[in-house]
């Protein structure tokens, strides 16, 4: 047996892990005032409330190796494979606390694999590698499946507010000030393992727009579904996946909405827009 384990930068709630037969190993996000655990939909919409609400921003920490350890050791004693599915090391050090557990356990029938991805890019490659558990192919071919599609899934947003870039001390105060008063929207990038911006527009018209070209670079692969993710407001993007459906004339029931939970939340702030999906193969 396979037991899959992500950590809570999917932003896959518990329940959903329990439906899917996964493990979540949590990171922390901690205001000065307590920790605020992303365990369900509601405790996204408490963080974002929290986010506004304080002055600085939470500190996120990675999981440490024993919350990967005794995950490794019960499946040792019960003579089953494991495979991590890690956020990107480009944006933590998550990798290093599963791979130091299974150093440590010495279990050689450990996988741990940088997905090299976050939020709903990361959920796309635990999907994928819960289909393949569940369709019975063997550890090592699931990990080979997984290091090809993890390059060709693509996520990227478009950011609402300077504010939480200066908070965070990523752009002087006055930069931000000027920004958000001429409604200036930086669109970002997973690419590389890291967050790059791709553009810089005004409005969120404008950033919708550069999320569009950004689709239309490459064909995508309709065996995967597109997902549509929302840090705070959920209207604001259930409108852009409505628009986007007309605009490509997508299948019926090929696109799905969640909410981005406050591990890149912390980063990104309030009222974005993200989207993710799989570029078509060039061997299809």
């Amino acid at each position: 047996m396979l037991q899959i384990i992500t950590d809570s930068a999917s932003d896959i709630t518990l329940k959903q892990a329990e439906n899917m037969k996964i493990h979540i190993v949590p990171l922390s996000i901690r205001f000065p005032d307590g920790e605020c655990p992303q365990e369900k939909d509601e405790d996204f919409l408490t963080f974002y409330r929290r986010l506004q609400e304080a002055e600085e921003l939470p500190v996120t920490s990675q999981p440490s190796p024993e919350a990967y350890l005794t995950y490794y050791r019960e499946a040792e004693k019960n003579g089953d494979d494991v495979l991590v599915l890690t956020l990107s090391s480009g944006l933590s050090g998550t990798i290093n606390a599963a791979k130091i557990a299974e150093e440590i356990c010495e279990y050689d029938r450990v996988f741990v694999v940088d997905t090299r991805q976050a939020i709903l890019s990361q959920r796309i490659v635990v999907e994928y590698a819960v289909k393949l558990r569940d369709e019975g192919l063997k550890t090592e071919e699931i990990v080979e499946n997984i290091e090809e599609l993890r390059d060709r899934v693509v996520v990227c947003g478009v950011v609402d507010t300077l504010t939480y870039l200066k908070k965070g001390g990523r752009i002087p105060k006055s930069l931000a000030v000027l920004g958000n008063a001429l409604q200036i929207k930086p669109v970002i990038i997973l690419e590389d393992k890291i967050l790059k911006t791709i553009g810089k527009v005004r409005g969120r018209k404008a950033g919708k727009k550069c999320l569009h070209q950004k689709f239309e670079e490459s064909e995508n692969d309709v065996d995967f579904q597109i997902y549509f993710g929302y840090t705070s407001d959920k209207e604001i993007v259930e409108e852009f996946m409505q628009e986007t459906i007309e605009k490509y004339g997508l299948e019926a029931g090929r696109t799905k909405m969640y909410p981005v939970g406050g591990v890149i939340g912390t980063h990104v702030g309030t009222d974005c827009i993200a989207v993710a999906y799989v570029k078509k193969s060039s061997e299809k």
